[in-house]
């Protein structure tokens, strides 16, 4: 059997699972139906809005399902009826064992990291934060525990010194569109041998990628410059790492949003993490636990993002300032 020949159900929310179904639908598999989050007030106006996969499926004359609740009779009875021989899940919410196991030929999930390695919501992130040099998508079949099905395939790529999350998740949505297309046709002719991740769990210390809380993106000035600066690119451009600049002598303060900052060779003498050293026109230097960053992209509280030079033109009392 060829994986066009299957009838299949997709499941996914955000523009990152958009790349997939995009990549199915193009390619002629026969999406069946689609699952996707209810629509939801946003913005001043309190305006529905629609997911981007709803957005891309209506727009292909995909059946749409939006459930409230995954264990709703009306939605499990609408999914029943749709006769899938397989679901794949691209960046969803946990499904109950009742759907997940509906499909003859089970349902495979797209991860966004190298199992075993980073289960958990926010596997782009941390991967950075951490500091890796390597990450990648796997996919696996579901099973009762988040993220420990058998797992079907793994694609790798190696982190840039200067990746931000935005970098990664480009990345990984293409290369992770192709592995889909990749486990659909092994599925389907019968040419894939799952791997339990027990197998895979006794050499390393397991990572993990928990949710992201805006506790986790305050910046600490007097952790390593590294450690700082993978947090901001980890974090860019969102959430976003945050600081507050504190005006030393009002005491004012001001929060904002920091998304790139370099590496530099300032030899100045260290001074409390935190301080601030200027030219107030160019370039923006910040005391960390053992040296300098230097911050290139921006965004003070109600203000748009901004790189460094603009931000100085408007912000005068710059050297007066420290960040905490």
């Amino acid at each position: 059997m060829l994986g066009k020949d299957l009838r299949i159900v997709f499941m996914g929310t955000p523009d990152f699972a958009v790349a997939s179904l995009k990549t199915l639908v193009e390619k002629g598999y026969n999406i069946v139906g689609v699952v996707t989050a209810p629509d939801k007030p946003a913005g001043r106006g309190k305006l529905l809005s629609e997911s981007a996969v709803k957005k891309y499926a209506v727009k292909n004359n995909l059946l749409v399902l939006q459930p409230e609740k995954l264990k709703n009779k009306e939605f499990i009875d609408g999914l029943t009826s749709l006769q899938a021989d397989l679901q794949i899940v691209v960046a969803f919410r946990m499904l109950p064992e009742i759907v997940w196991v509906m499909p003859r030929l089970g349902t495979f999930n797209l991860h966004g990291s190298l199992l075993p390695q980073y289960r958990g919501a926010a596997p782009l992130n941390w991967v950075i934060i951490n500091g890796e040099t390597k990450t990648g998508v796997t996919t696996f079949l579901l099973d009762h525990e988040i993220d420990t099905g058998k797992i079907l395939f793994k694609q790798e790529i190696k982190i840039d010194d200067n990746y931000t999350v935005e970098n990664i998740h480009n990345k990984l949505m293409e290369i992770g569109a192709n592995l889909v297309v990749k486990t659909i046709d092994a599925i389907a002719g019968g040419n894939i041998k799952p791997v339990p991740q027990q197998e895979l769990t006794t050499c390393h210390e397991l990572k993990h990628a928990p949710k992201i809380f805006k506790e986790n993106c305050k910046i600490d000035w007097s952790r390593s410059t590294e450690s700082i600066r993978n947090l901001i690119r980890g974090l860019s451009p969102y959430p976003a790492a945050w600081t507050v600049i504190i005006n030393n002598e009002t005491r004012a303060e001001i929060q904002v949003k920091i998304f790139f900052a370099m590496k530099n060779n300032y030899t100045k003498d260290l001074t409390p993490p935190g301080t601030i050293e200027s030219d107030g026109k160019t370039f923006l230097n910040i005391a960390c636990g053992d040296g300098w960053l230097q911050i290139t992209d921006l965004q003070l509280a109600g203000k748009k993002r901004m790189k460094t030079d603009e931000f100085l033109r408007g912000f005068q009392q710059i050297n007066s300032c420290s960040f905490k």
